[in-house]
């Protein structure tokens, strides 16, 4: 591999300058196909998020209640619900394909993921 902050020594032959070419050529590939890879992960990182607060019952002071959706490029992802009540709070967690679950939303889930797309 040649580094492009160390000085090396040029090349003085055809030959020389044929293998610096063809370590060249192997470095580039390599640097594609990791590229490549790169590129593929990338498409399931979380890049979406939504976040609704509210408050669903009427006994709870403030908005301590929330619908978080959480999606990747291809709107897959999960979205999370925290209910809050005087007596505990319950959490659930239902999955995300391309924009729907195929367990019920609740309007503020339906709301946290319109929100995660736009």
């Amino acid at each position: 591999m040649i580094n492009p902050f160390k000085k090396e020594k040029e090349p003085q032959t055809v030959k020389d300058l044929q293998k610096q070419l063809n370590s060249l050529k192997k470095k580039c590939s390599e640097l594609s196909q990791e590229l490549d890879e790169i590129k593929k992960e990338n498409r399931l990182f979380i890049k979406k998020v939504g976040i609704i607060r509210y408050n669903p019952f009427s006994n709870a002071g403030g908005d301590q209640s929330f619908s978080v959706a959480l999606l990747d490029s291809g709107n897959n992802g999960i979205v999370l619900t925290s209910l809050y009540a005087l007596d505990g709070n319950r959490v659930y967690g239902k999955p995300v394909e391309n924009s729907l679950s195929k367990y019920s939303l609740s309007e503020e889930e339906k709301q946290a993921i319109k929100k995660a797309i736009s």
